[in-house]
């Protein structure tokens, strides 16, 4: 995912692809130490678009807190 796209999700469509993506983080996860994983790269995937959402959505914590000042 882009940063561009997730920036136009609501929260609560963030959080949802959030908690939907660290659940298909595990299910791929158990998939490789059982040797059933064909696309491993799909791993690190998953992690980076899980990264990005953290990082969108702290930097509209950040936001918000400095509006406040």
């Amino acid at each position: 995912m882009k940063p561009s796209e997730i920036r136009k999700m609501s929260s609560e469509d963030r959080l949802k692809k959030l908690e939907e993506l660290r659940m298909e983080l595990v299910k791929l996860r158990l998939q490789a130490k059982t040797g059933l994983l064909k696309d491993t790269a799909r791993i690190r995937n998953i992690k980076r678009d899980i990264a990005c959402i953290l990082t969108v959505m702290s930097e509209e914590r950040l936001r918000s807190s400095e509006s406040e000042k």
